[in-house]
């Protein structure tokens, strides 16, 4: 999943950044209220970890202005511990849950995988595709019951496509919510990591469709 991390404080964004990427996560950084503006409005993010104490703009302005420009970007604020008023401001302002500092990462990776659920109309950690189930919480993938050995990336895929069933998906946005923009990749890469996943999963998991991308279809 693609994330948006709106945060000055180069330490925090480090340790976010890094924490986050370990599970999977393809994570940006803006280091200033205008740059994460213009990166939330112009970029597709699965999910954005937004400061509110931010240069240039400050991230309620920030998170205001996404809203009102309709976006439905599911924002998770980054808050003091103890400033209730901050979180309450937050919350009317649009934002979709909070997290107080310090933290620990795995409450904003389960926080995270929470919002995009619910953005994708889900509420259970664990999707079903037919014979294959996906725990979005600990990244375990089976097929009819038994487990199945992928890599981070085919996760990253499968999470995504599982999360949009019925969506004709392009080579393009696969790859921008694979990887982060200052990532290596190759220009076949969207082609084998499917391969992959119909070898592992089934060849009619992913459908084909020429000259548009692939789709997960819906099953019955």
């Amino acid at each position: 999943m693609r994330i948006l991390l709106v945060e000055d404080d180069q330490d925090i964004a480090e340790r976010l950044r890094t924490g986050l990427e370990a599970l999977g996560f393809a994570v940006e950084h803006a280091t200033d209220g205008a740059d994460g503006y213009l990166m939330g409005k112009e970029e597709n993010y699965d999910a954005a970890i937004l400061d509110l104490g931010l240069p240039k703009m400050q991230g309620l302005d920030v998170l205001r202005r996404w809203r009102a420009e309709g976006s439905n970007l599911p924002v998770l604020v980054l808050t003091a511990r103890g400033m209730w008023s901050e979180k309450v401001e937050g919350l009317n302002a649009g934002a979709d849950d909070y997290i107080t500092k310090p933290f620990h990462i795995p409450e904003v990776d389960a926080r995270l995988k929470a919002l995009i659920r619910r953005n994708s109309g889900l509420a259970a950690p664990v999707v079903t595709h037919g014979n294959v189930s996906l725990d979005t919480a600990s990244g375990r993938v089976t097929l009819n019951g038994e487990p199945i050995d992928v890599t981070a990336r085919e996760l990253r895929m499968l999470n995504y496509f599982m999360h949009r069933i019925g969506r004709i998906i392009s080579q393009a946005e696969l790859t921008e919510h694979l990887y982060a923009l200052d990532d290596s990749r190759e220009s076949n890469t969207i082609e084998v990591y499917v391969s992959r996943l119909r070898r592992k999963l089934g060849a009619d998991i992913i459908t084909t469709v020429r000259g548009l991308g692939y789709r997960m279809d819906e099953r019955r």
